[in-house]
């Protein structure tokens, strides 16, 4: 490694939206030393979230959600080009096409895939899609343009939810099935998730729960599918939305501990090895790493969020050029939201992580509120529907450990803090659709028990 950190080669694997930004604050901290970031699509780093939005409904092309650069950071883009493995010792990322990048710190930023639907035969029927990458959107919009008679959308997860609630607002009939009690339920837990299920079935979603999809009908083209619970459903299209695999195959052998769940690093965004050594010249950020967090009980966090994959990114970013006094922590507290079937819903906090939930303001009925999420009388999440300017108060609730059920300074009305119910958080692998944000307190490498 060279003697000044502001020195050297890094090389950042995955043209993400972390990628980019990882790429952005390395310059901005004053590293002058060769950068290459190595991408396996062939675009420039885009922007995924509106392509189960704006895109499906028509206002706005793939091709337009390309993440607009802050600074220039001056690297070399290797795109279309797959990393195929990472040699720690001789310090090298390996490629696709038999070539080699020698590195001083390595940043790997790859993310996540769609999970495809199992059945290989299946999943090649024309009309089933997942949606997960720019080629995916367009596609999947353009066969909504058509509008089919039926979509089935497999999993009542954020992006099967999202990609219901598009389908609706363009007049088009679909299917949800989801193999929990209802959508959103390993998100949000039982009692919000009952709030998710009853504005499914206002909006005209034909909603199926507690079944599995067991076939997909076709002779070439999608026509339906069968049910667990012995039914069938005609439709034209077919979307698995069965949440992500982490894209971690290609580090199988590089002796990170890295598995289903991610790559395990410390809050400083360093890998750690399988033995639990953590790497210096070794950094992760966004949806593929794990990391611990002081405030879940140290417990590692696996998130599929925008906002921590730029705050991971950052943080990584700093500390590949700083000494160790200097490095900061990536301690930041998870925040997502969503936007379906004209609701707001934004997330602090883990709301899995939780025992107990209170309504600290508004009403399930009034489709307005807050709810707060506790475990072992500490706050730890809130969700609001429609009420998001209340989320920075139960921020600071969950920053300061406040106790839960929490004081009555946000909520509306006394007596709504003192009646908690069970949080109801799913065991996710009754779920058809994969959690957005996962605890995970194991080391995923289970060729440690063999050495």
């Amino acid at each position: 490694m060279p003697a000044d950190l502001k020195e050297g080669r890094i090389v950042v694997v995955g043209a993400s939206l972390a990628g980019l930004r990882a790429a952005e604050a390395l310059r901005e901290e004053g590293f002058t030393g060769s950068l290459t970031v190595v991408g396996d699509e062939p675009h420039a780093p885009y922007d995924r979230p509106p392509l189960s939005k704006q895109v499906l409904l028509g206002q706005a092309t793939a091709e337009t959600t390309e993440l607009p650069m802050r600074r220039d950071p001056d690297a070399e883009w290797r795109l279309g080009v797959r990393a195929t493995g990472l040699d720690l010792l001789g310090k090298r990322v390996l490629l696709e096409d038999g070539e080699s990048l020698p590195y001083d710190r390595v940043l790997i930023a790859t993310g996540t895939r769609a999970r495809p639907w199992p059945h290989k035969d299946e999943a090649a029927l024309d009309g089933v899609f997942t949606l997960r990458s720019r080629e995916d959107g367009a596609g999947l919009a353009e066969r909504l343009a058509e509008r089919p008679e039926r979509v089935l959308v497999i999993g009542g997860g954020f992006t099967g939810s999202e990609i219901a609630s598009a389908c609706r607002e363009l007049g088009v009939q679909v299917t949800v099935t989801e193999r929990g009690p209802a959508p959103l339920v390993g998100a949000l837990g039982g009692t919000l998730s009952k709030l998710a299920a009853v504005m499914q079935r206002n909006n005209g979603v034909d909603l199926r729960t507690g079944v599995t999809v067991t076939a997909l009908n076709g002779n070439g083209s999608f026509t339906g599918a069968e049910l667990s619970d012995g039914s069938r459903v005609d439709a034209d299209v077919c979307v698995a939305a069965l949440g992500a695999i982490r894209n971690v195959e290609w580090l199988a052998d590089s002796g990170l501990a890295a598995g289903p769940r991610g790559i395990a690093c410390d809050a400083g965004c360093r890998a750690f090895n399988m033995y639990g050594i953590v790497t210096d010249d070794v950094f992760v950020a966004g949806d593929v790493s794990r990391f611990p967090h002081p405030l879940f009980g140290y417990q590692l966090l696996s998130l599929e969020h925008w906002g921590n994959a730029v705050e991971q990114a950052e943080v990584a970013a700093h500390n590949m050029v700083n000494p160790g006094p200097l490095q900061r922590p990536h301690l930041a507290v998870p925040v997502f939201w969503s936007t379906q079937f004209g609701l707001n819903i934004k997330s602090v906090g883990v709301p899995t992580y939780s025992d107990h939930v209170v309504i600290a303001q508004g009403s399930l009925e009034a489709r307005r509120l807050a709810m707060v999420y506790g475990y072992k009388g500490r706050v730890t999440a809130a969700v609001t529907v429609d009420m998001a300017k209340s989320l920075d108060y139960y921020r600071h609730l969950i920053e300061t450990a406040a106790a839960f059920p929490p004081p009555p300074g946000a909520a509306d009305r006394a007596i709504a803090a003192d009646v908690t119910i069970p949080s109801d958080v799913p065991d996710p692998s009754v779920l058809s659709h994969g959690p957005t944000v996962a605890l995970t307190g194991h080391l995923p490498d289970r060729r440690l028990t063999v050495v």
